[in-house]
């Protein structure tokens, strides 16, 4: 059985840093999930990028908890909220996203911010060059990729509620403003880039 075929492969037990109070969660999800029922056994996922991300398991189905880390974060950075209200607002409109059943955000519960989805079952790729799948069949996975990608982009934000979501104009301005205020507020204990010195005065 390859990585992608074994259900627990992309999962493992909560790492010390990631540990919270799962009772208190159970408790949290009894009160905001109609047809919660435990017991609980929380699992956390390999993946997640910045966000730390859980299997929540059930006798009777199965869930998935993303949440802010915890510690020091930079400002604006790990806006679980905000994936919370685009993934409830997709799915308005029959976008292919899980169902989100709560956010909570406080931190009192479990240490940080988190929101509660439906775990979506199927397969995981870790190497985006498929090489499990057959050569001749692999398009078909990229064809799919793209038309879910384009159909996302089809997506009027402003009539799923998301009119007043962000701001449309001078996104790369205001990145490259942000990202340079985050080099500098972290010198000088992370050293001097000249490169990347050299990108900003650019």
């Amino acid at each position: 059985m390859t990585e992608a075929e074994n259900p627990n492969a992309g999962f493992t037990e909560v790492g010390d840093r990631h540990r919270f109070d799962e009772s208190a969660l159970a408790g949290w999800m009894a009160q905001t999930i109609p047809d919660f029922e435990g017991p609980l056994t929380v699992h956390q996922f390999k993946g997640g990028q910045s966000n730390p991300t859980y299997r929540l398991s059930t006798p009777r189905r199965n869930y998935v908890l993303r949440r802010k880390p915890p510690g020091q974060l930079a400002d604006g950075a790990h806006a679980i909220d905000r994936e919370a209200r685009i993934l409830t607002a997709l799915a308005t409109v029959d976008f292919p996203v899980p169902h989100v059943h709560g956010l909570c955000e406080d931190p009192a519960i479990i240490g940080t911010a988190f929101y509660v989805m439906d775990l979506v079952e199927g397969r995981i790729f870790w190497d985006a060059t498929l090489p499990d799948v057959p050569a001749a069949e692999r398009p078909a996975y990229f064809d799919a990729m793209a038309e879910t990608l384009a159909r996302l982009h089809d997506i009027d934000y402003r009539a799923i509620g998301l009119e007043d979501y962000g701001r449309p104009d001078g996104y790369v301005a205001r990145q490259v403003r942000r990202w340079t205020r985050q080099y500098q507020a972290d010198l000088p204990e992370a050293g001097e880039e000249k490169n990347l010195e050299a990108l900003i005065d650019w």
